[in-house]
């Protein structure tokens, strides 16, 4: 058992105990307690991890920062993802947070719960905040079953998570019937006025429902005008897929194509970063008058189409490449207006 000891108005731990493991003994002593109960609630964390033999996994969540684990997982784990940029933005911002220099075995939900409430406070949204936390969560468990820290807990899992809130409806607004351009009109004319690339881009997103990720990852190799399919090796999703193309999304293909009548061999059809995609989208809705609209918004746009020609969830899904029929539904927003034009 523990000895506890109060020296100066503070409070000490001694701890001597066999480690059934290895048969040695273990000895640890640790200062500073602020009362007795502190202090027991150490020893007992501290003996149960002996007896686990886990005792050295302890020691390395304690002497281990959470920005040097940042450091390790950014350089070991994030790689090794299809959203490795994105991730690696979201690491920067948690180095750059107060909870850096804490060690692991310290930070609690309660110090993430001020982290979080904080984000709230500065504005961020709650679907940034579940995505930054969502990072954070995948270090623990790395640590704890890859980096042998096996009594490490995940102070994350029992965190009251921001809500989702609801999905976004945002659609292009078509003003029938005013005399006024529609916004896909503007949005188009503006884009393509940027850069013809750009213009082009916008055509087959709304034409096909990819993600921006798989527009800008699309090769001429994987496009065939013949049987109007374009094949998507690798999504989001993990899986390949097959995206039907229609004669609005061959004619965007086609313009980026140095002789529409002969596609190249090899090389990217948009060999942009996303980057560039998000410094000129914004610009060109500006340019348009066009509020409140990002680029994946293009992708609600098209799935919601694909229902409105008469497609099932299944013929839409397999289009868009959407694996549960909850997030199909999430990313479908019907007009009322159209659906009483087909009731009669």
């Amino acid at each position: 058992m523990a000895s506890i000891i109060k020296r100066s108005g503070r409070w000490r731990v001694v701890i001597r105990k066999i480690d059934p493991s290895t048969g040695k003994m273990v000895a640890k002593t640790k200062d500073g307690f602020a009362t007795k109960a502190e202090a027991q609630a150490w020893a007992n964390d501290r003996e149960k991890a002996i007896t686990k033999g886990v005792h050295d996994s302890v020691i390395a969540a304690e002497r281990t920062s959470l920005s040097e684990a940042l450091t390790r997982y950014l350089r070991d784990v994030t790689p090794l993802k299809k959203g490795a940029v994105q991730e690696a933005r979201r690491i920067k911002a948690w180095l750059e947070s107060d909870l850096a220099g804490m060690m692991l075995s310290s930070i609690r939900s309660v110090d993430l719960a001020a982290w979080r409430n904080s984000r709230l406070k500065a504005g961020a949204s709650a679907g940034t905040i579940r995505l930054d936390l969502a990072v954070l969560s995948h270090l623990f468990t790395v640590a704890a079953k890859e980096w042998g820290m096996e009594s490490l807990g995940n102070p994350v899992r029992i965190l009251r998570l921001p809500s989702p809130g609801k999905a976004r409806d945002r659609r292009l607004k078509d003003p029938q019937g005013s005399g006024n351009e529609s916004e896909e009109d503007r949005l188009i004319a503006a884009c393509s006025a940027r850069a013809a690339w750009l213009g082009a881009l916008v055509r087959l997103a709304l034409a096909t429902g990819m993600r921006q990720g798989e527009l800008l990852a699309l090769e001429w190799a994987h496009v065939d005008l013949k049987r109007k399919v374009a094949h998507l090796p690798d999504t989001k999703n993990g899986e390949a897929r097959n995206v039907p193309l229609s004669s609005a999304a061959i004619a965007a293909i086609k313009d980026m194509a140095p002789d529409a009548d002969k596609l190249p061999a090899d090389g990217r059809v948009f060999p942009y970063r996303d980057d560039k995609v998000r410094r000129e989208f914004p610009k060109a809705c500006k340019a348009a008058g066009i509020a409140g609209l990002r680029f994946h918004d293009l992708r609600h746009e098209a799935t919601s189409r694909l229902f409105e020609k008469g497609l099932n969830p299944m013929e839409a899904a397999s289009v868009t490449g959407h694996k549960t029929l909850q997030m199909l539904k999430r990313y479908t927003h019907l007009r009322a207006e159209d659906l009483a034009k087909r009731l009669g």
